[in-house]
């Protein structure tokens, strides 16, 4: 029986499919505010058995937070996939995110722990992972390293990694993947799923920022490979190819069939838009949009090696245009 934390989201719910089209039992522990209907429009844009598929699945509402409800949720459960956190670039969310991603995860690696002949497989980032000097890519082996450019979403994910690294060292049976910037259809107003509604409202600025993306197909492929195999104890970047924000906007700009965005977006521009929005926010009580976090993600030019992940697996990723292309054609409908 699989178990998976965070199955409404874009990598959970890709994930029940693709464990479901295998045959396999699974239960989604969910928060009772949890929309499950975003995981059925997901099966509905792959399989016309979605309907079917959907059904199979066993709901058990919980927190991660609470400690009982996950120990509860992992009886008759041999896999755990750890998908669950919170995402936000937002200064209000800090304390939040924090607590659910680091707190939460450290309640599933010591639930996990108590029961025999587990293993879990948790979704970290790239953003737990360290940078690299003088253009070279950066690999599992780079170590994350606090500094004030770090991101409060970085911070959360390196202090979750670091829970799973605990249990590992205390016995515990896991693996950790780091996906790049995941592309793939779900709520197309979060996360990078939000690129393809704002191009396709006529987005005019891009950045030159440089950074990894991935199909989420092949996240939730590798995540079920490495579960299934003898692999323990390690990490795999899990990224398909590095391009610029300025070629990701045209390429979806290309296959939506409308202009890419014209001008660039410096990071004086950035700047100027940051304190705009901050305006904006204090007077209509909304979240920021634009922040110092979000500028840093924005420009900063970052290369992932996938060697390790390729090579231990034999795997071949979903190529960058191909990826940009199915999914603009799902949005599209």
């Amino acid at each position: 029986m699989n178990l998976v934390i965070g199955g409404t989201g874009l990598v959970g719910s890709h994930l029940l499919l693709e464990l479901l089209k295998r045959g396999e039992k699974v239960k989604v522990l969910r928060r009772s505010s949890s929309n499950i209907n975003l995981v059925l429009e997901t099966f509905q844009s792959y399989t016309p058995q979605a309907e079917e598929l959907f059904q199979a699945i066993e709901w058990i509402e919980g927190d991660i937070l609470d400690f009982q409800a996950i120990e509860l949720a992992l009886e008759n459960v041999s896999q755990v996939y750890h998908c669950a956190a919170m995402v936000s670039f937002s200064p209000k969310n800090k304390y939040h995110m924090l607590r659910t991603n680091v707190e939460g995860t450290a309640n599933i690696v010591n639930a996990c722990k108590r029961k025999p002949n587990i293993k879990l497989c948790f979704v970290s980032s790239i953003a737990a992972i360290g940078s690299a000097e003088n253009n070279e890519f950066i690999t599992e082996n780079h170590m994350w390293k606090p500094t004030e450019h770090r991101s409060v979403y970085s911070v959360s994910k390196f202090k979750s990694e670091m829970e799973v690294w605990r249990g590992i060292e205390e016995g515990l049976n896991a693996v950790i993947v780091n996906p790049s910037v995941i592309i793939g259809p779900g709520n197309w107003e979060k996360s990078s799923a939000s690129f393809f509604p704002l191009i396709s409202r006529g987005m005019k600025f891009y950045t030159n920022g440089v950074t990894g993306f991935v199909d989420v197909r092949d996240v939730v492929k590798i995540m079920v490979q490495l579960m299934k195999s003898e692999i323990s104890g390690e990490r795999f970047i899990v990224s398909s190819e590095n391009r610029s924000f300025r070629e990701l906007f045209a390429t979806i700009a290309k296959y939506l069939n409308v202009k890419p965005p014209k001008y660039e977006a410096t990071r004086s521009i950035l700047l100027i838009g940051s304190f705009l929005d901050k305006i904006r926010s204090w007077i209509t009580f909304s979240p920021r949009k634009i922040s110092s976090d979000t500028i840093s993600a924005a420009i900063c030019k970052d290369c992932y090696s996938n060697r390790k992940v390729s090579d231990k697996l034999n795997y071949s990723f979903i190529p960058f245009e191909t990826m940009i292309q199915e999914c603009a054609a799902k949005y599209s409908k």
